[in-house]
């Protein structure tokens, strides 16, 4: 057999402890990884960079930090846009600030200064969960976004209110700004998720994402048997903040190049990527991938089918998207509340026992 589980045995800890423990599914990734970064960047069209592979990257980050705070620690957050709002204006700033400062220093710090405030708004949650938890998050959406918007300041004071990234190189290649290659700004944000998903994968693994389960299945217990709540759930708000706040400054410098945060990142933008988490699967790094991929890749492959397929009107194929969105996540909250990813891992274990039926 090619692939099996069975006689693959760890001589030590640490390699039993791996993050892909079977050889062949480490090598498999490593494969995807390298046709990413290698065979893509020579057949990919400008198209395929600017409105799919670079927002299902980001969007990938964002879903890793939704689903650190609401799959593993078990937080429900409805404040995700305004905390890439976050991410956005402190990359804006510090672009426009410290013109010498290094891109990868400026999202680091975007992603803590994001990670600051999520810390604040995590507070209520040693009081409250579940709905009432995602009203307090909820109402964290709408002050950012106003306080954004009404203080000019940070908008440097521009008349249109908007964010405009300034042209930013990275060890002499010109990453963002109009004049950047759509794939450099593509093999930049691949490195900064195959970074970030190894980093988040390794955190789930260990101590912490272990005390985060625990809170997120029953956090009485949790607390008996020695787990500290408040310091969990802060610990889960800012990593997850993080993560959201580098998603929107990578969508601010590598994506949209120019925005304003009130419409770029709105409350729509928080549900989006809450349902990313919720079809993709709930507490799964790859159900993160999916999600993001399947909601970025549905809206173009559906208006393409019924509009230039069936002669359907765009606005008849946007009511249709909404449907099917709606029924997707009715579905898998009632079907499998763990999303695709489930689903895959059932299609293995199925495939692994094929042709037998048990």
């Amino acid at each position: 057999m090619i692939y099996r589980e069975t006689g693959q045995f760890k001589p030590t800890y640490r390699s039993d402890s791996a993050v892909f423990p079977i050889p062949q599914d480490r090598w498999v990734v490593i494969a995807f990884v390298v046709f990413l970064a290698v065979v893509v960047p020579l057949i990919g069209t400008e198209y395929v960079f600017q409105a799919i592979l670079v927002p299902v990257l980001i969007y990938s980050i964002a879903a890793i930090g939704l689903n650190l705070l609401t799959g593993y620690c078990g937080q429900l957050s409805l404040g995700t846009g305004g905390f890439m709002a976050v991410g956005a204006v402190a990359c804006y700033k510090l672009s426009t600030g410290f013109p010498e400062m290094n891109l990868l220093v400026v999202l680091l710090f975007s992603g803590v200064i994001t990670a600051g405030v999520g810390l604040v708004f995590g507070i209520p949650s040693l009081r409250i969960k579940g709905f009432y938890l995602a009203v307090a998050t909820l109402a964290a959406q709408f002050f950012l976004n106003w306080l954004f918007n009404k203080i000019a300041w940070f908008q440097n004071y521009t008349p249109s209110g908007t964010l405009t990234m300034p042209p930013r190189e990275f060890f002499g290649v010109l990453i963002t700004g109009a004049a950047a290659e759509p794939h450099h700004r593509y093999l930049f944000c691949l490195g900064v998720v195959v970074v970030l998903a190894l980093a988040a994968t390794n955190i789930v693994r260990g101590p912490v994402g272990r005390a985060w389960m625990a809170i997120r299945d029953m956090d009485i217990a949790a607390e008996l048997i020695g787990f500290r709540p408040f310091q969990t759930k802060l610990l889960a708000f800012s990593v997850s903040s993080f993560y959201v706040g580098i998603a929107g400054a990578l969508a601010l410098a590598l994506w949209l190049g120019s925005v304003e945060t009130a419409e770029a990142f709105d409350i729509n933008q928080s549900f989006q990527i809450l349902f990313m988490i919720i079809i993709g699967g709930l507490g799964s790094m790859l159900g993160s991938f999916i999600g993001a991929a399947f909601i970025v890749l549905t809206p173009i492959v559906l208006t393409n089918v019924m509009v230039y397929g069936f002669g359907f009107e765009a606005v008849t194929a946007k009511h249709f998207e909404f449907i099917f969105f709606g029924g997707l996540i009715i579905f898998f909250l009632i079907v499998e509340p763990h999303g695709i990813a489930r689903l895959w891992q059932i299609a293995k274990e199925k495939l692994r026992l094929w042709p037998f039926p048990h």
